[in-house]
């Protein structure tokens, strides 16, 4: 979606400087930058990787969630039929036992009202509009913590630049409020956005998927060329930066792609990233998936055995390592401001 866009919900339009699409706020993180920190998650990424983790992230408008686990069964309640405005029940895919597997994501128009409606939850609202008063608020419910651990907030998404000027104005509140402020992007965004933002941006998270143009645009769906040109941009501005490399067995774990992305990194940062983490590959969004009736991409891939990925880990640290970047697996090593 064009960021200059207004911004189309299933119920409203809104404008994209101030009011946005949320679909999560994770409280005391320790691992999305200095100190203890709320990450706020933002709708819509310029990325489709096929590890994600947070897929409900991909699209910017909010979704329905369906988990058929939880449905009481059409029979005894029936709600979600009842209440969609579009009188279809061909939209519910119910099982033989009556319970709502998934949603034709075709027919649904995403007003939500099926999921307002659940009294089980089977049915749920992935993303809310809020508006930057909202968030901020929200989130300087826990200043005290901030406070205490030198922690923060963190705009994180799918891409928070896709919701560029919601973001640039989250980023001045927060600024305003004295909340120390950090930004997780991936970087396949207009470097014009980002600049925007930077004057009000303490430390940022990103990350380098692949070095291989082709095979990062098969495994990201985005093309590789404007995120190496954003990372040699902001390489050369003066932010704290923490570049993470999410290894991923059989995909982007060769020594090669290692190697190619330690010297990127190395010369696109004279003075060094604050760190390089090396981060482990887990499925803990593979079961989000389904909810929205997608199939996980990795579901047949063949993982190595435990040991040998473990000795990958090490092996990608120690290279990163010979070209002088403070290099560590996973994000245990404590980031500073």
């Amino acid at each position: 979606m064009e960021d200059n866009a207004v911004a189309k919900t299933g119920s409203a339009e809104l404008d994209p400087a101030s009011c946005g699409i949320v679909f999560n706020f994770q409280r005391y993180t320790v691992h999305d930058g200095p100190g203890t920190r709320t990450t706020v998650f933002l709708k819509g990424c310029t990325m489709n990787c096929l590890w994600c983790c947070n897929p409900e992230s991909w699209f910017q408008c909010p979704e329905v969630g369906v988990y058929p686990q939880r449905c009481i069964g059409v029979d005894k309640c029936g709600y979600c039929l009842d209440v969609c405005p579009l009188n279809n029940k061909d939209i519910f895919r119910v099982s033989e036992g009556g319970l709502v597997e998934s949603i034709d994501r075709k027919l649904c128009t995403c007003c939500l009202k099926c999921a307002e409606a659940c009294p089980a939850d089977a049915l749920t609202s992935c993303g809310k509009e809020m508006s930057v008063e909202q968030v901020l608020r929200e989130v300087c419910k826990d200043v005290e913590f901030f406070n205490e651990t030198g922690g923060g907030v963190t705009i994180s998404g799918g891409e928070p630049f896709m919701q560029g000027q919601f973001t640039v104005e989250l980023l001045k509140a927060f600024r305003k409020a004295g909340v120390h402020t950090c930004v997780e992007t991936a970087l396949g965004v207009n470097w014009d956005l980002v600049e925007q933002a930077l004057p009000y941006i303490d430390f940022i998270l990103t990350d380098i998927k692949h070095m291989d143009p082709l095979k990062h645009l098969k495994y990201t769906g985005c093309d590789l060329q404007p995120v190496l040109e954003n990372l040699q941009r902001l390489g050369r501005s003066s932010i704290q930066t923490v570049i993470r490399i999410p290894l991923i067995p059989n995909h982007n774990d060769s020594e090669e792609n290692i190697h190619q992305t330690g010297r990127f990194i190395a010369d696109a940062f004279n003075s060094r990233p604050q760190q390089v983490q090396v981060l482990q590959f887990h499925e803990l969004g593979k079961s989000k998936f389904s909810t929205l009736s997608k199939t996980y991409p990795l579901e047949n891939m063949e993982k190595p055995p435990r040991e040998n990925y473990e000795a990958s880990l090490k092996r990608a640290v120690t290279i990163l390592r010979s070209y002088g970047l403070p290099a560590y697996i996973g994000t245990n090593v404590k980031m500073t401001r």
